[in-house]
Parts: structure tokens; sequence; C-alpha cells
């Protein structure tokens, strides 16, 4: 028997405009994330997905956590890819390394330390801060005299603060934790994969990443490991994660030999990871850091022939990421807008304290290429004059 609707429900179930056949446009990803993934990593994740128990894929799992822990530089065993963002990952080390009143001292120097107080703050934890301006790095002896005034559970710092351009020296700093007694817990998101780590020579306990910057994959995979201090931690804790999601200690069931059913993986994400560490792998770490660090010295050499300066000192500065200063009277975002319409060229503006002061432009993974360079001076030189 047929079912006669009413007009106001028939309107409401009526089919929307339709749409033509998803059509994205090429851009040269040339911001602060995400970068052009490596076009072998995208035919790897344009596969049909399988199982996220399947045999085929748990052994995806193993190699991805092997090649995790080559590129981090740590034997840590309990280190996987979290099924979310880079924020996702940032988040898993706060929800499993803090309980309500622990102290964390979070050193900020940059828009990515703030979102560690935030985050800190949101899980109860006592937050100290130590402070530094953006576009400078702490000392170690700064760190270390923090350490000893505050006596903190964890003591979190940004390596590569994506907002600044600086890469943070941490040689030193995770003995001086130690001593403490106080967790190392490090953001690696622009740095893994372009800059060099070296999780357990430099004592760090926590750290995280993202997918789509370095590694040349897609967003929504993000590397995490822990050490036995901080897998130590997670096993005494007083009251189970607060986030269920990203507990660390219902994770290892399912990345370990358990296999115990947690989530449905990202399965198609996992093919895309996996194939951009093998590639890194493949170029071999050391000579990976060394494209990245030619690619950007070419880079700031260019800038300098334009005219152009970098925020952030030489010593200091991430060859992932440059901050290059905004000429007096030049309206940023309108240079990033004519980038974008007249030579699909993406770049990313400040943020926070340096919004409308830098633009910030990422040669990270498969983008860094000194043809790649040479396309972005070539018409950042162009838009200047015409903007001038």
């Amino acid at each position: 028997m047929a079912t006669t609707l009413s007009s106001n429900l028939a309107a409401r179930l009526a089919p929307p405009a339709p749409l033509s056949p998803l059509t994205v446009p090429k851009r040269l990803l040339l911001g602060p994330g995400p970068s052009n993934a490596d076009p072998r990593v995208i035919a790897a994740m344009n596969q049909q997905p399988i199982g996220h128990l399947d045999a085929a894929y748990l052994t995806m799992m193993d190699e991805v956590q092997d090649l995790l822990r080559y590129t981090w530089q740590t034997a840590n065993p309990l280190t996987y890819a979290v099924a979310g963002t880079g924020s996702a990952a940032m988040e898993a080390t706060i929800a499993n390394a803090v309980e309500p009143g622990d102290r964390v001292l979070v050193a900020v120097k940059g828009y990515f330390g703030h979102r560690l107080v935030d985050m800190a703050q949101r899980y109860g934890a006592d937050v100290v801060t130590i402070n530094r301006p953006w576009g400078e790095a702490f000392t170690l002896e700064e760190l270390t005299a923090a350490l000893d005034e505050h006596r903190p559970a964890v003591l979190a710092i940004v390596h590569a603060e994506t907002s600044t351009g600086v890469r943070q020296p941490l040689e030193g700093l995770g003995a001086a934790c130690a001593a403490h007694d106080c967790l190392l817990l490090v953001d690696t998101v622009t740095s893994l994969g372009g800059v060099p780590i070296f999780l357990d020579e430099w004592q760090v306990d926590l750290a995280y990443s993202c997918g789509q910057k370095g590694l040349s994959c897609a967003p929504g995979i993000s590397p995490f490991t822990m050490s036995d201090r901080a897998v130590a931690k997670l096993e005494s804790r007083r009251q189970p994660v607060a986030n269920w999601y990203l507990d660390a200690a219902l994770l290892r069931k399912y990345w370990g030999p358990e296999r115990v059913y947690h989530h449905t993986a990202p399965v198609n994400l996992t093919y895309a990871l996996r194939e951009a560490m093998r590639l890194l792998a493949e170029e071999g770490l050391d000579s990976r850091w060394q494209r990245h660090q030619q690619t950007a010295e070419y880079f700031w050499s260019g800038l300098a022939e334009l005219g152009l300066s970098c925020h952030v000192e030489e010593t200091l500065r991430l060859p992932t990421l440059t901050t290059v200063r905004v000429p007096d009277g030049v309206d940023a975002k309108a240079v990033s807008r004519q980038l974008m319409a007249d030579y699909n060229i993406e770049v990313g503006g400040g943020l926070g304290e340096l919004g409308g002061r830098v633009w910030r432009i990422g040669l990270m993974g498969y983008n860094s290429q000194r043809e790649h360079v040479d396309t972005l001076l070539h018409a950042l030189a162009t838009v200047l004059r015409q903007v001038a």
C-alpha cells in the first residue's frame, strides 16, 4: 500500500541539487602543512580497504611501528600511530602522562606551547609556564633552573615550533629531567622526517608528530611514542586515563601481540603512512636530513637576493619551516591571496603574536626540492612588485 507523504515531509526528503563529480584543484602546498604527499603515497592510499584485524593489516601495523622507531631513533616498544591528526597525538601524550594535580611545566615560545598549556589544564594539571619571545629558544640553563624551581612531574616543550620556525635544542634536557624525576614530553610535529631527532639519546619520554608534514603522508594519522619511564607512570596511575579513545593502556593491546579490538583503524591512511616511511627509509635518515637542510639554505639565499629576511637566527632556524618577515607597508594576506590566485601556491600567515608580520613557508618531505624553491621565489618576486 502506497504511503502518502505530507507536503512538508516530501519537501524534506527531496534530494538536493545534483553535484558534479569531485574535482580537487592542484596546489603547491608550501605553507606550514599539509605539504604535498609523494605520488607513491597517494597511490598506496588509493587501494581498497581491508579489515582492521586482517592478518595482512596486522603485519602492516608492525611494519609501521618499526619504521616509526627508525625515524624517531628510538627502541620504545610502545610506539604506534594515533588515528587522528597531530593534535590528537598531542592530546594523547597529555592524557596518558598527566593526572589531576600533577605539576606540568610548559616551556612556551610560540602558539603550540600555549596549546599544550590549554590541554594540560583540561586534564586537571597544575600548570606553570616559562616563556621566551616568539622567535627565540630556551637555553639548557634556563630549563634546568625552571626544573629546580618548579619540580614538575612533566616538562612539555616544542622541538619545532610551527608558529615561529624555531628549532629548540634538546641535548642534555632529558638527562636534566631524569635527574629531577620528571618526564620529558616533546612536540616533533614539524621536525619528524626533516630534522635530526634522537629520542633515546636525548632521553625523551613522550613524543608525537603528524603525517602530513615531513613524512609526506596525508593528515589523519599521527605518530606517538612513550618511553619505559612514561609507561611506568601510566601503569601506576591512581585513576584511568580520562580519554578512552587515546588511552595507551588500551591501545597497546591492539598494537601489541594481544591484538584486542579497540576501534576501526583508518586502514587506507595506514597504507599511506607505511609507504611514506618506506620511502624515507629507502632514502635514509641522514640523506633525508641533509636534503632538507640544503634545500632550506638554498631558499634562504634566494630570499636574501629578494631583499627579504628571516625572523629566526640561522643557528635556530628550522629547515622544514621558515618564517619570512613581511616588508614594511606590505599586506601579508594580499600577497598570500595573490600567490594562490595567480600561481596556485599556498603559503601560511603568521599566528598569534606574529600575525601579519611573517609568512610561514614550509619545505617539508616531498616538497623539499630546489625546483619548488625556484617556483616560489619567482612567484613571490612578481607578486611583491605588484603589491608594492
